[in-house]
């Protein structure tokens, strides 16, 4: 059996899990994540714990099981804690700000680049050189804060743009002269 799909997902208190044939929702203090999984895998509420089971040992379904369980995990943590992506922006007269729903980056280019707050995040800029990314739902926090990031990568010669926290950039030597 799957190490990960085989654990029960603890509900917290003030968590309220709702099980619809495969239509899972849960509903918490920092909102409601609602979430379809596939027909081969069964979800059951058992008191206070959420446990996923598998029809047969194939390899597919064992794929999905685990999968599963960390989705529904995933879910109850957003509800209760959130998810967060730290950005940090590098480069001389880079900076971010923040006008409303809108955040609004100079970035090098001719123009001022602005992306849209989406619903259920929120984007907060504590200093003009860091944005943090936060929500419930852990993909769509991730593509937001990949979608700032894409604005101007940083680049390998002097590590200039936009990257997480903590993320290495692999350094490359510029050209030597003779």
């Amino acid at each position: 059996m799957s190490r990960i799909g085989r654990l029960p997902v603890q509900i917290p208190a003030g968590v309220d899990v709702t099980i619809n044939g495969q239509q899972v929702t849960v509903k918490g203090p920092k909102g409601t994540l609602v979430e379809t999984f596939h027909k081969n895998m069964s979800i059951k509420k058992e008191g206070d714990t959420i446990v996923v089971t598998r029809p047969n040992d194939e390899k597919f379904n064992k794929a999905l099981h685990g999968l599963t369980r960390a989705l529904i995990n995933n879910m109850v943590v957003g509800v209760t804690q959130g998810f967060e992506k730290q950005l940090e922006i590098v480069g001389v007269g880079y900076r971010a700000q923040k006008q409303g729903k809108k955040l609004i980056l100079t970035l090098g280019y001719s123009h001022p680049v602005e992306v849209e707050e989406p619903a259920g995040i929120t984007i907060e800029v504590p200093s003009p050189e860091k944005i943090i990314v936060k929500g419930a739902n852990k993909q769509v926090v991730g593509e937001v804060a990949a979608k700032i990031r894409a604005k101007r990568p940083p680049e390998p010669y002097k590590g200039k743009g936009i990257r997480y926290t903590g993320e290495n950039i692999i350094r490359k030597e510029g050209k030597t002269g003779k």
